[in-house]
């Protein structure tokens, strides 16, 4: 890993399913080297569906591999959403690279049946 000079990493969750940003979603960001996954930082999401700062910039924003594990099926179930046991979701975890020194951006659709991500700006 190198350190990445203006880098940094962001996101945003929205619930595709009532059409709002998903507030007080919490997100754990993991840095994977080989078979080890460190924890990073754990956050909540805000009233519009971000954290309130990067989860990554500056000094700690490193090139590598990452994860985000999103708590989908706890932030549902606290909207009172009716899932099955077990949940077809619950932990919704992502993985994936950093390579260059720029804003890096994962957003996540989610609902009860269904996610997506991409690489946005």
């Amino acid at each position: 890993m190198t350190k990445a000079e203006g880098g940094r990493l962001t996101t945003h969750v929205l619930d595709t399913a009532t059409g709002k940003p998903a507030e007080g979603l919490a997100i754990s960001l993991f840095r994977i080297e080989g078979d080890v996954r460190t924890l990073l930082k754990q956050v909540a999401t805000n009233s519009d569906g971000r954290c309130d700062a990067p989860l990554l910039a500056g000094d700690e924003f490193l090139t590598g591999e990452y994860e985000l594990v999103f708590a989908a099926g706890d932030y549902l179930r606290g909207l009172g959403t009716d899932l099955p046991k077990p949940a077809f979701l619950d932990i919704v975890p992502i993985r994936f690279g950093m390579a260059e020194r720029t804003h890096f951006h994962v957003p996540l659709l989610i609902s009860p049946f269904g996610y997506s991500t991409y690489r946005g700006s």
